[in-house]
């Protein structure tokens, strides 16, 4: 499993150069299967790629062309697909996306992910004896996935951007606590 410390991740993308040329030979954010979401307004950047999670929206597929392969990735089996896109409705995060009808979704390299070997800032970790699955409903298969990413890393990123703000604050309070003291 992918385990991401997003007080780490810079927002370089290089995860998404090294996805997309491992998958593909070719760089281009729309061939990776991790999507960094950069919240300009919060200045957060996160990488979205499946979690994992415990439901596996996207195994219901009505081709059965998505199964579960043994360090727990989603494997799509290329010979059933046919691109209907159900997969990436039912993805409630934006991990699977679908390019030229092909879905692209973390498929962990083989049990050697690339973007965690591109990371330089150690945002990201592959744990292979990680099984702590998150839990996730599922919402509007309505949004896209770049929308369904944005929503997700908004929410995942709220309890660091309230410590920024409580730290923000203290550094503000001991500021005026230390201009008042020399005022006097």
């Amino acid at each position: 499993m992918l385990v991401l410390d997003i007080s780490k991740c810079s927002g370089c993308r290089r995860c998404e150069a090294r996805c997309s040329f491992h998958h593909t030979g070719k760089v281009g954010r729309s061939l990776a299967r991790i999507k960094v979401v950069k919240m300009e307004e919060t200045g957060v950047d996160f990488p979205v790629y499946c979690v994992q999670c415990e439901e596996r929206h996207c195994a219901d597929c009505p081709q059965a062309a998505i199964t579960i392969g043994p360090r727990g990735e989603i494997v799509i089996d290329a010979d059933l697909c046919t691109g209907c896109g159900t997969c990436e409705e039912l993805c409630p995060i934006g991990a699977i996306e679908l390019h030229k009808e092909i879905p692209y979704v973390c498929d962990l390299c083989q049990g050697d992910p690339r973007c965690v070997k591109a990371c330089t800032m150690g945002a990201l970790a592959f744990m292979p004896d990680e099984k702590e699955a998150v839990s996730l409903k599922a919402r509007d298969g309505k949004l896209t996935p770049e929308d369904k990413g944005v929503r997700f890393a908004l929410s995942s990123s709220q309890p660091m951007r309230e410590t920024w703000v409580s730290a923000r604050r203290a550094c503000l309070d001991a500021e005026r606590l230390r201009r008042l003291h020399a005022s006097r």
